[in-house]
């Protein structure tokens, strides 16, 4: 009731608006037809109409307007866009990553995924809120489907946290923020959106959106571990009883007949099995030798890992020297590849570029189209004084290469030996705590990450591996996390032909609706700049004299209060070809502003009264949990949110540092 009061308040304070600020009818010019189309496509999305066909008939109705009730020149437009869209290799990304993460959905790895990560996490504050937190960022970015994740962890840690005495609004307020964090974290399918709308390379927002994903989601979970330190009683520990994991007989037999400790008992009984069988079958009981290689194997798996990362590091040096040693005294060569920066990347022999994002032409029967999306090339930091007689490269912007150097986007310069190392050294120690503090309890925890956290993992870092690394376009990498995603449902037994079915069709109807709305988007878009609208707000954005700063600002604090009422794919394919042709008369990066326009919608999902991921975690949660009590748990993210966009934002370097260092 509350979110319809709201809804039914700022629509009549649009109509009012319209009626009061706008001219008679006679004296209406086609900007503020411009206009007027803005307002009433919002009224109408705030009514419920579909958002995709919606913006196809007002962009329709207003070209034809535009046009002079010109019907031919209307239906030449829609064929243009429709066109211009349909043919957009970037845009093929999106039905790959969303069947991947349907396909991983229906693997049912998140039960194990959560009771695992809730025993090894069983010694913090909050632990069963930390555990759903790293749940949700982990299945969120394989899947990036929030209803999916929200609705998920309803049904599995929501219950679990009510029933160790968490506070409601806590516990809803965790898997709603978590669940959200897949629409930031690469790969998503929001960045991909925004690429695609603001011609900006999908490989270096995949790159700038890693670390303030990560910081995001490391934001959520100090709050809850703080919380419950602070009030424990809103986030009760689990009891003893509950960390407990019983030790077998088998286990407590093979330390009792070798007396070496479990990890050394278990490989006694592996290797030497004689005095073990002989003790096994003296008690009357049946020896576990598959249970006994089993727990043998997951012991390895630290000592493997760290052995692993040794012959990557050794590999890549190996690698590394062959390709800088000189040839018959030629100058050493460098290692990687040149890149093209952002939109207007050229493809490389090797076909790794990304596909340039380029509106047609105008016709010869005169249809315009929307200013292009500034390029990188032409920016510089935000806030920065340009030197009149030689300007200065800037971190924030991104200088073009000569013509005959922009090949694919791949790392340059980044010493990934010594990222390898320290990795090395970390899972050394881990691996080191791991066998003297070894008992069965964190044997089994192990075992249990082995089978649910890992695969996963690996499958994420596989997908975002090969895009960053150059390797792949996120075209390529989609389909290898797609085939990832089917062998993961295979060995788990789940890839079974009704969810195979299901997870096709779901993917072709989010496919449909994503591409129906660019589309409608295009159309739109085309229209409004044909009635002027663009230039009308442009002039009015350009008389107020802002400095970059206040720009900025400005941008992020409509684009807050419009998450209030809208989704974020009406933001980005409405608003964001209004904002972008700003951008480079402030100078500022569509890469920054692209990494704060996704960190700031993460709004969309948190913030009412069109706040989805409470009314998934509604229809899954126990009768006496009330909306009310969810919106309310949602507040404290939100102001998190808000903390970490003006970290990024007094910080840029927290986004653009991995990009830059990738890609100098």
């Amino acid at each position: 009731m509350t979110g319809m009061k709201f809804g039914l308040t700022l629509m009549a304070i649009i109509v009012m608006a319209c009626v009061v600020f706008f001219p008679s009818p006679g004296d209406m010019t086609n900007g503020h037809l411009g206009l007027l189309m803005l307002a009433l496509i919002v009224v109408a999305i705030m009514l419920g109409f579909p958002t995709a066909f919606t913006l196809m008939g007002m962009g329709m109705f207003f070209g034809w307007l535009a046009f002079d009730f010109d019907t031919a020149k209307v239906l030449d437009l829609m064929v243009q866009r429709a066109y211009w869209v349909m043919t957009n290799d970037v845009l093929i990304a999106i039905p790959l990553f969303v069947f991947m993460g349907y396909i991983v959905e229906r693997a049912n790895i998140i039960d194990m995924l959560f009771r695992s990560l809730h025993l090894s996490l069983s010694r913090l504050p909050a632990s069963l809120a930390v555990a759903t937190l790293i749940t949700c960022a982990v299945f969120a970015t394989a899947t990036g489907i929030v209803g999916a994740v929200v609705t998920l962890m309803g049904l599995l840690a929501f219950p679990a946290m009510l029933r160790n005495g968490y506070d409601v609004r806590l516990a809803a307020g965790a898997i709603t923020a978590g669940g959200c964090l897949g629409i930031l974290i690469p790969p998503s399918i929001m960045l991909i959106v925004y690429g695609a709308t603001a011609g900006v390379s999908v490989v270096k927002l995949y790159a700038g959106a890693f670390l303030p994903g990560l910081m995001l989601a490391t934001l959520y979970i100090g709050y809850v571990m703080l919380v419950g330190w602070w009030k424990p009683h809103l986030a009760p520990s689990l009891s003893e009883e509950e960390q407990r994991i019983p030790s077998p007989p088998w286990a407590e037999a093979a330390v009792s007949t070798y007396g070496r400790g479990l990890l050394g008992s278990i490989w006694a009984a592996l290797l030497a099995p004689q005095r073990f069988l002989a003790a096994r079958t003296a008690a009357g009981a049946v020896p576990e030798r598959r249970e006994v290689a089993v727990k043998a194997l997951v012991s390895a798996a630290p000592a493997l890992a760290v052995l692993g990362m040794v012959v990557v590091i050794l590999a890549y040096y190996d690698a590394r020297s062959r390709v800088d040693a000189p040839l018959d005294g030629a100058a050493p060569m460098e290692m990687g590849l040149s890149y093209g920066s952002g939109a207007g990347t050229q493809p490389s022999a090797t076909g790794l570029a990304e596909p340039p994002s380029e509106a047609p032409e105008p016709s010869a029967t005169g249809l315009a189209e929307p200013p292009p999306a500034p390029s990188t090339e032409q920016l510089r930091p935000l806030g920065s004084v340009a030197e009149p007689a030689a300007p200065q490269e800037s971190p924030l912007s991104a200088q073009a290469p000569p013509p005959d150097a922009v090949a694919a986007d791949s790392p340059q310069g980044f010493d990934w030996g010594r990222l390898l190392i320290g990795f090395t050294v970390i899972l050394g120690g881990v691996s080191a705590w791991f066998y003297w503090r070894t008992d069965y309890k964190r044997l089994q925890v192990l075992q249990l990450l082995l089978k649910s956290f890992f695969p996963l993992t690996m499958l994420i870092l596989m997908v975002l591996g090969s895009i960053v690394f150059g390797l792949a376009t996120p075209t390529e990498a989609a389909a290898i996390g797609s085939l990832g995603g089917v062998v993961l449902a295979l060995l788990y037994r789940q890839l079974t032909w009704p969810r195979l079915k299901e997870s096709v069709f779901l993917t072709a109807r989010t496919t449909a609706m994503v591409c129906w709305l660019f589309v409608g988007s295009s159309i739109f878009s085309a229209s409004f700049a044909l009635l002027g609208g663009q230039a009308l707000i442009e002039q009015w954005v350009l008389s107020m004299d802002l400095s970059p700063i206040q720009f900025m600002l400005l941008a992020q604090a409509i684009i807050f209060l419009l998450g209030w009422p809208l989704e974020w794919t009406e933001i980005i394919v409405i608003f964001m070809p209004i904002f972008i042709p700003l951008l480079s008369h402030f100078n500022i990066d569509p890469l920054f502003f692209g990494l704060l326009v996704a960190l700031n919608l993460q709004t969309a999902f948190l913030s009412p009264p069109v706040a989805m991921a409470a009314f998934y975690l509604k229809g899954v949660a126990p009768p006496h949990v009330t909306l009310n009590q969810i919106f309310a748990g949602m507040m404290p993210f939100m102001v998190i949110q808000i903390i970490a966009l003006a970290l990024l934002y007094t910080f840029p370097q927290i986004g653009l540092w991995l990009p830059n260092e990738l890609y100098k």
